[in-house]
């Protein structure tokens, strides 16, 4: 058994880590309520974007407007720009880990298929497990941070748009936390170019679903036919699938966000709570230790005062 000084100097330990924990837990909370607002703040947006978008839409865009164009079925000779969002610091379980993960699946299921991939990595935690592997990345950034501002996601995905306009991009995929709510924080992936086209009833399709929000169908909307449209619908188009593309961009940054603050708040709750647990153990072994010294110190006088009687 440990001695008592031994068990004081474990417990002050402990529960001076206990203080750094509940500090933690209760600033990622604050800070998640904010973030929150943001992603909830985001969708009406987005929602309306989409609605116009699959108002003016018709087949034959995809020859004038380069972000419309779909890629070739055939993975060989493609060439995809994935996007990996994660934080800059750790503490929140298993997040980082998580979007890595789903980083590497997607990354190998597209060489698998013969497609070449250009790594753009946001977040120093991505960055680190990255350089560690030894793959290379085409971009990097470290100062988004926990507040992502629509500049942000302009500067990441405009030279994308770039590149994708000029064929040198077939596609443009994000590996993002999907926020749901503060435990539910699922790894997904986005494509975010080329724009998917609406599906016949109204919704758009392809893997953008995962994050999109839902839209009217014909039916429950007016059609275009309807709208006075100035100058034209392709000079609306022209600015608004831009805009659209920049707005899925940031809703990957503001989502991720807010779950690394749901995650966390979780891990530190999780840490302050097995914290206590430990001091409470600690404390019954210390006064078990302490009543054992007791009990031989009194052993010790009661001995010694019989050696002097005898």
């Amino acid at each position: 058994m440990a001695k008592p000084r031994e068990l004081r100097r474990r417990i002050k330990s402990v529960q001076s880590t206990r203080k750094i924990t509940k500090t933690m837990e209760l600033v990622a909370t604050s800070k998640l309520k904010r973030a929150q607002d943001r992603v909830v703040a985001a969708r009406p947006y987005a929602t309306a974007l989409a609605e116009v978008i699959g108002d003016l839409y018709a087949p034959e865009l995809a020859e004038r407007f380069p972000l419309l164009r779909q890629p070739a079925r055939d993975g060989h000779g493609r060439r995809v720009a994935l996007v990996v969002i994660t934080a800059n610091r750790g503490l929140c379980g298993a997040f980082n880990a998580n979007l890595i993960r789903e980083a590497r699946r997607r990354i190998e299921q597209l060489e698998a298929e013969g497609t070449g991939v250009d790594l753009h990595l946001i977040g120093k935690k991505g960055i680190t497990y990255f350089k560690f592997a030894k793959r290379a990345a085409a971009s990097q950034r470290t100062d988004v941070g926990d507040k992502p501002k629509a500049e942000h996601a302009a500067e990441i995905v405009g030279p994308l748009m770039s590149q994708f306009e000029a064929g040198a991009l077939d596609a443009v995929e994000v590996v993002f936390a999907q926020f749901k709510s503060a435990v539910s924080t699922p790894p997904t992936t986005l494509r975010i170019l080329p724009i998917t086209p609406p599906r016949a009833d109204g919704r758009t399709g392809g893997r953008a679903d995962a994050v999109q929000s839902q839209t009217a169908s014909p039916a429950d909307r007016p059609s275009a036919a309807f709208y006075i449209l100035k100058p034209s619908a392709d000079a609306i188009l022209e600015q608004l699938l831009p805009l659209y593309v920049r707005n899925q961009l940031y809703r990957a940054l503001v989502e991720t966000a807010a779950a690394f603050l749901g995650a966390q708040r979780t891990a530190m709750k999780n840490a302050t709570d097995n914290a206590g647990e430990i001091i409470e153990l600690l404390q019954r072994t210390y006064n078990r230790a302490r009543q054992a010294q007791i009990t031989q110190e009194l052993a010790e006088i009661v001995g010694g005062a019989e050696a002097l009687k005898g």
